[in-house]
């Protein structure tokens, strides 16, 4: 619990960091230091004075949080972009035909999956994760590790070793599950992943997402976005493309240095924080939380109460946005999913047991007048 390094305002209980985490009091300081000194008083010398180097200096700050080594992911553009690259990275030169992605998918990845098997003639094939069937015909798999609807958790062990038994590459989005659940992408032969930063891991609207590219593969891995950042030698602008030999050759074009070193104070909490520990406490907080709103309410709950799940409770309320707004007008800050869903996301850097019964109390008194 670390609570303290994190500003938020009196009275509220903010349940939304699987949405937008909150800002990590140190942020604002490194901003103004970063404004009014690194751009205002080094001005263009900053780039060679640690700007050029933190796409993979904040990448590799973020692979110990998802279990992987130095040099293997790369900060930068948006989730969608990250996902476009890892999936043309995985079918490129292929003979196979087939997309499988998750049928409950975060829309995003599945609109990025269309236009990639629109742009390379392959089909795109939709289904439950518990029941895949790949064959030789399956180029990659696309899947997510935690389902942004109801909090439930895929096993990636399982999935990624059925991918691989049938010669098929697997990208696994993180977005909902890094910065709250112990990751082992290396340990578990993953072939690419990707994830937003501006959740669990509290970078700040908007903040640059990464892209994991293990080691064994990077050589072998053809960037779609072939742009200057990514060359081997990027100010020699010459007029042909030669990608850098490391994961740098993700990188396209010049990075969002403001956001990016927002998202790298940002960073600073989690210094020497045990992720499993930390699981665990998530997990409390969600059963803490699930037991009283049962106990109070007749609400429907989505999200499994078996383990592993993510860090958020889902319930299934009647005119949801209705409900959500006379929380927030309480003091309790969720989100909704259309058409009835309400989603409660747990940090447990942040949040409390005392939060989580405050919450199901009001949402009691709301549901129930």
């Amino acid at each position: 619990m670390r609570r303290e390094l994190f500003d938020l305002p009196e009275g509220v209980i903010y349940l939304d960091g699987n949405s937008l985490g909150a800002p990590p009091k140190a942020v604002a300081e490194r901003m103004q230091e970063v404004v009014k000194h690194q751009w205002g008083t080094r001005l263009i010398r900053s780039w060679s004075e640690g700007w050029w180097e933190a796409p993979q200096r904040i990448g590799d700050r973020i692979g110990r949080l998802i279990g992987a080594a130095e040099g293997q992911v790369v900060v930068g553009d948006s989730t969608s972009v990250n996902v476009f690259k890892a999936l043309m990275g995985a079918v490129k030169g292929t003979t196979r035909s087939e997309i499988v992605v998750d049928e409950s998918t975060f829309p995003t990845d599945g609109y990025i999956a269309q236009s990639v098997a629109s742009l390379t003639g392959m089909k795109i094939r939709a289904t439950a994760p518990s029941s895949l069937e790949l064959s030789e015909d399956t180029a990659v798999v696309l899947l997510n590790h935690v389902d942004y609807r109801t909090g439930a958790m895929l096993d990636m062990a399982k999935l990624t070793e059925q991918a691989h038994s049938v010669g098929a590459q697997v990208v696994w989005d993180l977005c909902h599950s890094a910065g709250v659940i112990p990751i082992k992408l290396d340990e578990l032969g993953v072939d690419f992943a990707i994830g937003c930063t501006y959740k669990f891991l509290n970078g700040g609207p908007g903040s640059p997402a990464y892209i994991y590219v293990p080691k064994d593969r990077q050589e072998s891995f053809e960037n779609p976005l072939s742009g200057w950042n990514g060359h081997r030698v990027p100010f020699a602008m010459e007029a042909g493309y030669d990608p850098d030999p490391g994961i740098a050759r993700a990188r396209v074009g010049t990075p969002d240095i403001l956001s990016m070193l927002a998202l790298d104070a940002a960073l600073d909490v989690w210094e020497d924080v045990d992720l499993h520990v930390l699981w665990k406490c998530g997990l409390s907080l969600t059963a803490l939380f699930r037991s009283h709103v049962e106990q109070l309410t007749s609400l429907e709950i989505l999200t499994p109460n078996e383990i592993p799940r993510g860090n958020q409770i889902s319930v299934r309320c009647p005119d949801a946005a209705g409900v959500m707004e006379k929380l927030i007008a309480r003091g309790v800050i969720g989100d909704v999913r259309p058409p009835d869903i309400l989603r409660f996301g747990f940090a447990p850097l942040y949040n409390t047991s005392q939060d989580a019964i405050q919450a199901a109390k009001i949402l009691a008194e709301v549901v129930n007048s």
